[in-house]
C-alpha cells in the first residue's frame, strides 16, 4: 500500500501557475485556460479562457476572472 503525503495547498497552487486548468463553478459551467494567478480568497485569473458547456467549447473569452466564492 502506498503512503499518502500531505501537500501544502499554497505551494501546490503556486506550482501550477502557468499550467492548463479547468475550474468548475457552482452552476455547473466550467472554464478552461492557463492559470495566471490565484489569491488567498481563491480568486482565479485565466488567460486563453474558454467556457465549457458539457464537453463543448461555448465561448472563447481570452482573459477570465473568477471570483473565489463561485468555484466548487
Amino acid at each position: 500500500m502506498s503512503e499518502i503525503t500531505k501537500t501544502d495547498p499554497s505551494k501546490f497552487l503556486s506550482d501550477i501557475i502557468g499550467n492548463s486548468v479547468v475550474v468548475k463553478l457552482h452552476n455547473g459551467i466550467q472554464y478552461s485556460g492557463n492559470l495566471q494567478s490565484i489569491d488567498g480568497f481563491m480568486n482565479i485569473v485565466l488567460d486563453d479562457g474558454k467556457e465549457l458547456v458539457g464537453n463543448e467549447v461555448g465561448k472563447n473569452f481570452g482573459d477570465v476572472f473568477i471570483r473565489g466564492n463561485n468555484g466548487t
